[in-house]
């Protein structure tokens, strides 16, 4: 399937700044399940230097550099992706110490792993949930991801919000609701809990289901030695689909956005727009 994606990102402030580098993380991700067939990006005003790079995880970073004072900034991504992911579980698990809950890694990857598999948080609300989704799903690992992702889908409230970090697993679990990267965490904190290295993702999702205009989407990977990162979202309840676009992914949510920096001004307000369309062709 091919996806035409616009994303459009303007700062507004109430007098002229001086902006701080900044990094830009839009630029989908190349890998076996999507090929990246254009990608074009336009930032008013012209940056005096832009370097790019690929990251410990794989993102494509632009890091863009300013001269003088600017009273906005206007950052315009045009993509066509085709997406090749047609069955989510065409993998074999290797090594019996992954396959069933709670999940080990052999040695070089317990290694390579760590950072992924660290636990943000330590609650027992998270426990008492870990133990409710082992009792109706088993022991047996993809079994486990799946129900994780679906009983988030239906026993929680899918709510907006177009800013902030994402909220805590636990105020998640009381409040029975979140926004897409409030269950994408609530995902990622369940399944380290029972061993699971798992990253932050940041992209798209065509959802047919919703008339509202699109919104980055975000849901959670999983590594699975044999499948490597295999990705759930527990906003649509199900592994992802040929709909969905990867973008960046981090072991921490911050280092996922679509973009991260500052500006130097004294009493300047910011205001922050964007726009997103999302096309089959």
């Amino acid at each position: 399937m091919l996806l035409e994606i616009s994303h459009r990102i303007t700062y507004s402030y109430s007098k002229q700044v001086f902006f701080e580098p900044m990094v830009i993380r839009l630029h989908p991700r190349r890998d076996p399940s999507q090929r990246v067939d254009k990608f074009i990006m336009n930032i008013d005003p012209l940056p005096a230097s832009i370097t790019q790079y690929v990251d410990q995880d794989c993102n494509n970073i632009s890091t863009v550099y300013f001269n003088g004072l600017h009273n906005s900034l206007s950052i315009t991504a045009s993509s066509l992706v085709e997406v090749m992911r047609v069955n989510p579980f065409n993998f074999i698990i290797v090594g019996d110490e992954s396959l069933r809950i709670p999940v080990t890694y052999s040695k070089y990857d317990s290694l390579i792993l760590e950072p992924y598999r660290k636990r943000r948080y330590n609650s027992s609300k998270i426990n008492d949930f870990v133990n409710s989704v082992v009792e109706e799903s088993g022991e047996e690992t993809i079994a486990f991801l799946v129900k994780l992702a679906s009983r988030i889908n239906e026993d929680f409230q899918k709510v907006k919000r177009e800013r902030g970090s994402p909220i805590t697993p636990d105020k998640t679990l009381a409040r029975r609701k979140g926004a897409c990267r409030d269950l994408a965490v609530l995902y990622m904190e369940v399944c380290r809990s029972v061993g699971f290295a798992t990253r932050f993702v940041s992209g798209y999702w065509q959802d047919e289901e919703s008339s509202e205009e699109s919104h980055m989407h975000a849901w959670a990977e999983v590594y699975l030695p044999g499948g490597g990162w295999c990705s759930f979202d527990p906003t649509a309840g199900l592994a992802i689909t040929e709909r969905h676009i990867t973008v960046a992914a981090a072991a921490d949510p911050a280092y996922a956005s679509p973009t991260s920096g500052a500006f130097r001004g004294t009493g300047a307000k910011a205001e922050l727009l964007y726009d997103i369309s999302i096309h089959s062709r």
